[in-house]
């Protein structure tokens, strides 16, 4: 199997496994140059490479651009160049090579567990922003068609309230998977299952007190602070929503934010000008 085939099944089983990697490509080669053009390298988010751009200071920047665009979701093409009197130089060959450097990622997947009110435009929204929809529920009723149409799946469950325990997890959660957790009365074992899987946003609907109330309930079940911290509760960016679709507008913008890495903060403020300082000008 040829070094090329290698790098392509690297990346299809990292994205079943739910997970990102950067792809870095040798766009051009001028001159005395480690690695042709072609030539390509994987870069995952822990710095682990598959293949070389040409190893030595030029691979090094390489591996962190890649990290760093792992980060923002930003392509990048950069030129290196091999000379001894360039302050960017990253070798002695006397070339100069272009590296592009992308990103690729797997289908993001939004799992709601609990098919409530907001449930209903939450789902519309994430699929309107790429998403593919799960929803799950005990609820026959709550998981038609016609409530979501575009939701993927639907997965009723099976929920005791003596035991506190649910169906195991319908689908398969992995660091593509979103998790936002609204259900009507579950919400405790619903958080016990997500917090066992890589999923890198969980979300709750609750108030803070009813947060702090299953807080202590999952730290009796021998969940850390660390794990108690990865629960954004209450879920959604404070934009002072009420009804259902309000409270779904909130939810979808704090997971763009998070998956795009904003700050949430109101863009015209950015631009506004800064105010003279008393006596200047």
């Amino acid at each position: 199997m040829s070094n090329e085939r290698n790098i392509y099944q690297a990346i299809l089983e990292t994205l079943e496994q739910g997970e990102a990697v950067a792809i870095a490509t040798v766009t051009k080669a001028s001159g005395s140059v480690p690695r042709g053009v072609g030539s390509k390298m994987l870069v995952w988010r822990d710095g682990t490479i598959h293949g070389t751009v040409g190893g030595g200071t030029m691979e090094e920047r390489v591996i962190l651009e890649a990290r760093e665009a792992m980060g923002d979701g930003r392509p990048r093409y950069r030129e290196y160049l091999f000379t001894s009197d360039a302050d960017n130089s990253v070798g002695l060959c006397g070339g100069q090579a272009d590296v592009f450097i992308e990103v690729v990622r797997p289908q993001q997947t939004l799992m709601i567990i609990g098919a409530g009110h907001i449930a209903v435009p939450l789902a519309r929204m994430a699929a309107m922003n790429g998403f593919r929809v799960s929803v799950v529920d005990d609820r026959d009723g709550f998981l038609s068609a016609e409530r979501f149409p575009d939701a993927t799946e639907t997965t009723q469950v099976v929920y005791e309230r003596e035991s506190e325990r649910l169906d195991p997890m319908p689908i398969k959660v992995d660091a593509a998977t979103t998790v936002v957790v609204a259900t009507w009365g579950w919400d405790e074992p619903a958080l016990e299952q997500v917090l066992k899987t890589p999923a890198p946003y969980i979300g709750l609907v609750s108030s803070r007190r009813k947060f702090k109330v299953i807080a202590d309930k999952l730290r009796e079940r021998g969940f850390g602070d660390e794990d108690i911290a990865r629960v954004h509760a209450p879920i959604g960016l404070d934009i002072g929503a009420e009804t259902p679709e309000e409270i779904a507008v909130a939810i979808m913008g704090e997971i763009i934010m998070q998956r795009r890495g904003g700050d949430g903060s109101p863009i015209h403020l950015r631009w506004k000008p800064k105010a003279k300082a008393k006596g200047s000008g």
